[in-house]
């Protein structure tokens, strides 16, 4: 099922049409992919998690996802940033899917700086995405790895104000320089329209909450996979952060789906639905 799966994420980065003729896919254009008879439970539910993703073909390829991981009292970490393992080793392996599978991966400065991260598919099979680090303010270290291993292609956002330091670190074609919003933070839809200009448009947000909460807030993310570990931390950092409701019926209340990793619960949240 996986090779199946990286098959028709690379036929979207080709940019040819979805087809299922002679493979054991049916497509259409209301449903997108449906498997053929004839496979386990286990491919079947590998499909049915990533088919959100995989019908990102053609014109609707323009889509973002992003994962958060947290305890059981929406916390990804404890108060002093440890998220040393926060979910078990299957969220692991998902998340090195999600990145095979998107254009780019995106992930905020603290993340960068704390986790100094590489960002690669080393634990599954498939190509590693562009990496793609907003720091406005140029607080991640020069010698990061995302910016010195070499493994993948490496963009860094910054402020406009930051332009000229960030092209003298890395080069003018490694740089996206936005100007801030009134609120001082990153205008995302016009990150996603120079990372699609780029021919990045299937995106993944990683991390960390107030970078997937941010995309939530400017309304650039499309789906959610929130992982629920069966741990309780305690006043630890908080995962997803949105508008605030006053009241029950202003709470936001996606379409959801359930799947088991190992002891961890996945939330599927279709924030278009």
């Amino acid at each position: 099922m996986w090779p199946l799966c990286l098959s028709l994420a690379q036929r979207r980065r080709e940019g040819r049409p979805p087809q299922a003729d002679g493979t054991p896919l049916r497509w259409s254009e209301a449903g997108g992919y449906a498997l053929r008879p004839g496979w386990d439970a286990e491919a079947e539910q590998l499909f049915a998690l990533l088919k959100p993703l995989l019908d990102r073909q053609g014109a609707s390829a323009d889509w973002t996802i992003a994962q958060l991981g947290q305890s059981l009292d929406g916390c990804i970490a404890t108060h002093c940033g440890d998220a040393f393992y926060v979910n078990g080793p299957e969220g692991l392996t998902h998340l090195h899917r999600l990145r095979a599978l998107c254009d780019a991966v995106i992930v905020g400065a603290s993340t960068a700086s704390l986790d100094n991260p590489q960002l690669t598919t080393r634990h599954v099979a498939g190509p590693n995405p562009v990496r793609v680090v907003l720091d406005p303010r140029l607080r991640v270290r020069g010698d990061a790895r995302v910016f010195r291993d070499g493994a993948a292609p490496t963009l860094l956002v910054c402020d406009t104000a930051c332009r000229a330091q960030a092209e003298a670190r890395l080069g003018a074609d490694q740089v996206i320089a936005l100007a801030p919003g009134a609120d001082g933070q990153l205008p995302l839809p016009a990150l996603r329209a120079a990372l699609a200009a780029r021919g990045l448009r299937t995106l993944f947000v990683e991390g960390g909450g107030v970078t997937v909460s941010q995309f939530a807030q400017q309304g650039c993310l499309d789906r959610l996979h929130l992982i629920v570990a069966p741990v309780v931390i305690g006043a630890g950092r908080p995962g997803l952060q949105v508008r605030r409701a006053d009241a029950m019926a202003q709470a936001l209340r996606p379409p959801t789906r359930t799947f088991a990793l190992g002891g961890d619960v996945l939330w599927d949240m279709d924030l278009r639905g």
